[in-house]
């Protein structure tokens, strides 16, 4: 078996995004929604995201700027306000993930746009989707800059909403339930629906 191999050191950034974003696959994704300041709702799909621990319960979420430098709304709401949530979209949700991932301005509501029914959080004032399957609610923990273009966030889980046909009696979660939706690179997603089992040793 050959492989290529890729100096990342001699590669621009947008090569080794694609490097990057085409290769660890599926990516989980997280749709977050954020209330700004003056309470106006923003929904926004992030791949580059993934739990990191659950003592405490945290996530991280790898947020880029605008290409001209301007923060994402995302970011600008949870400096704000200190808080989000994180949704976990299945199948269903696929259309909508799209549109929220639309460049439009800060004046608009992305759950409109995509006709999402949500509301306020249980732990915090964003909103949360009524029909995803998981919503995490999250305070912000800390922020780790990376370079001038991209910052990660990391937020506490204060609070879970998961569907509850997909939760049993001992907390054990059936993935079929979820129907969680991977990201691949560019505008490819796959399903989780094919499972498979390996027979530990």
């Amino acid at each position: 078996m050959s492989h290529r191999f890729f100096d990342f050191a001699g590669l621009d950034p947008l090569d080794r995004y694609k490097i990057l974003s085409g290769a660890i696959l599926p990516r989980p994704i997280a749709l977050v929604t954020t209330l700004n300041a003056e309470g106006r709702p923003n929904a926004a799909p992030f791949s580059f995201f993934g739990v990191l621990d659950h003592d405490p319960a945290v996530v991280a979420l790898g947020i880029s700027r605008h290409p001209d430098g301007r923060l994402k709304d995302t970011v600008a709401n949870i400096r704000e306000t200190g808080e989000f949530i994180v949704h976990i979209p299945d199948r269903a949700l696929a259309e909508a993930v799209e549109i929220t991932a639309s460049p439009v301005g800060p004046e608009i509501d992305e759950l409109s746009l995509a006709g999402l029914e949500h509301q306020p959080g249980q732990t915090v004032a964003s909103p949360r989707i009524l029909s995803a399957p998981v919503a995490l609610e999250c305070h912000l923990h800390s922020t780790v800059p990376i370079s001038t273009t991209r910052e990660i966030l990391i937020g506490r889980i204060s609070a879970a909403f998961i569907r509850a046909e997909a939760v049993g009696d001992r907390l054990h979660i059936d993935p079929r339930q979820i129907d969680a939706i991977g990201r691949l690179g560019g505008k490819n997603y796959c399903s989780t629906r094919d499972l498979f089992a390996v027979a530990s040793t």
